[in-house]
């Protein structure tokens, strides 16, 4: 069998791998949960990444070059890191960057702004000589507004604060009780808190996008504000002179909710009326699958460089 660039999209949720041939041609592909995922430490990322690469490639296939994007990979210093971890251990040229900088290669761009509004959220402007600068990715507990976590945890913030003020009653605190299958607005503090995991929070996001489609104001202003939040990123990365080309987004929220992407354009617009923003609906492993060709294309003699015979 021929050799086959491989891309993964390392996600807090689930990991996307896809291999291509050199010439293009798609492979294979595959899905699966990101399970027990950490960006650290490099050494055992590269083994984990190793393993996955190594579960999904049929027999007789060779692997040519890898390139990753991956969650938790959050400054450029940790990329270069598991990128030598992992070549040292597959042997062949690897790239890793963060997964919400595959936005921009999946768009057939070598620089711009990507930005992921998924289980978590995160800003990341990726220059043409490949250098990235981050704003925002801070966690779901303290950070990753617009994100589904993010989402929630404000609106169960907002739904109890109406509660405790004796405010008219508002669609929202029923329907978040009903999405934690709790009766009470204690008992919803107290299953929110009791299981503070991205993913379970991140499981209720669709519940606040039903709240506001109801007629929640509270839920329509959690909406609006993780857009607003989501575009003050990207003023943070243009204001530290990022090469603001382009904006492309992607994540599971902004591409199921359009709710969300529309917030986030109205609020970009209004700052950087001039500035293209696209919503990615293919794919971002295609972006790792660039990054693991780009890893080998510059590895490859320049014409005339070649030693003479």
């Amino acid at each position: 069998m021929s050799g086959v660039l491989v891309g993964l999209d390392i996600g807090g949720t689930k990991t996307a791998i896809r291999a291509e041939t050199p010439e293009g041609t798609p492979a294979w592909e595959a899905v699966e949960p990101s399970g027990d995922w950490s960006a650290g430490p490099v050494d055992a990322a590269a083994r984990w990444i190793e393993a996955l690469v190594g579960r999904h490639t049929p027999a007789g296939q060779t692997v040519l070059a890898v390139g990753a994007g991956a969650q938790g990979c959050d400054t450029e210093q940790h990329c270069r890191d598991l990128a030598d971890a992992l070549r040292a251990r597959l042997g062949v040229p690897c790239a890793v960057t963060n997964d919400a900088a595959l936005l921009v290669s999946a768009a057939g761009l070598e620089e711009g702004i990507g930005v992921i509004a998924g289980t978590g959220s995160i800003a990341v402007a990726v220059g043409r000589d490949g250098g990235l600068s981050f704003a925002g990715g801070w966690g779901w507990v303290i950070g990753d507004e617009g994100s589904a976590a993010g989402l929630v945890r404000e609106a169960v913030k907002v739904a109890l604060a109406r509660d405790d003020a004796g405010g008219a009653p508002d669609v929202l605190l029923p329907l978040l009780m009903d999405g934690f299958q709790v009766t009470g607005p204690a008992a919803l503090a107290r299953a929110v808190n009791d299981n503070p995991a991205a993913g379970y929070w991140a499981d209720r996001a669709p519940v606040v996008f039903e709240a506001a489609r109801r007629g929640s104001a509270d839920a329509t202003e959690v909406i609006e504000t993780g857009g607003r939040r989501l575009a003050g990123l990207v003023d943070t990365l243009v204001s530290r002179g990022a090469a603001a080309t382009e904006v492309v987004t992607g994540g599971s929220v902004f591409v199921r909710q359009p709710m969300l992407f529309h917030a986030f354009q109205d609020a970009l617009a209004e700052r950087h009326p001039r500035l293209p923003i696209r919503l990615m609906r293919k794919p971002p492993v295609r972006g790792a699958v660039v990054l693991a060709r780009r890893a080998v294309d510059r590895l490859a003699p320049v014409p005339g460089d070649e030693p003479s015979p």
